[in-house]
């Protein structure tokens, strides 16, 4: 475990927090993409808590996995309603509330490969269009550039879904 300074601890969490909530509000674009991937990963760290028996975020994990499970028997392609802002930004703070109590900010960047992957594809072609006017990707976040690309709202959904499936189980038996 690293230990941090206060000083240096405190932004650490706030960028944490803030990268966290965002990536997952970039993920939801589709009709069920971000209840999917985020029902995924909150499985595996309550799967990860109930390993290092802190039962409260398991709890909270799987409470938060029957919401998902009831959201999503409307929001599936095609959607009768919709999350937003509202609704992802919550799904994202409540993922880094539970890695942060478990003391494993740094698991997100597997656990959450492709919330990580949607945020790096719309920082990239910023700065590569701001540098030379041209595009990297057809749309971001880069749901969309597949979207573009031809492949159906399901097969994004399954396949980035698949994704965060493998990410999790590899980060489950590795920690």
């Amino acid at each position: 475990m690293i230990k941090l300074p206060i000083l240096v601890y405190i932004p650490f969490i706030i960028f944490v927090m803030l990268a966290a909530t965002n990536a997952v509000n970039l993920t939801d674009g589709i009709d069920g993409l971000a209840t999917s991937i985020s029902m995924i990963i909150i499985v595996c760290l309550s799967v990860i808590a109930i390993k290092y028996k802190v039962y409260e975020i398991a709890a909270l994990g799987f409470s938060l996995c029957g919401a998902c499970l009831g959201f999503l028997i409307f929001n599936l392609h095609p959607a009768k309603i919709f999350m937003g802002d509202t609704g992802s930004l919550l799904l994202g703070g409540a993922i880094v509330v539970m890695a942060l109590y478990l003391k494993m900010p740094l698991i997100l960047l597997v656990v959450a490969i492709i919330p990580v992957c949607e945020t790096i594809s719309v920082i990239l072609q910023v700065l590569y269009f701001k540098k030379t006017g041209n595009r990297i990707f057809k749309m971001t976040p880069l749901h969309h550039h597949f979207e573009l690309s031809g492949w159906k709202e399901g097969k994004i959904v399954s396949i980035f879904s698949v994704v965060t499936f493998v990410f999790c189980v590899i980060t489950i038996f590795l920690v």
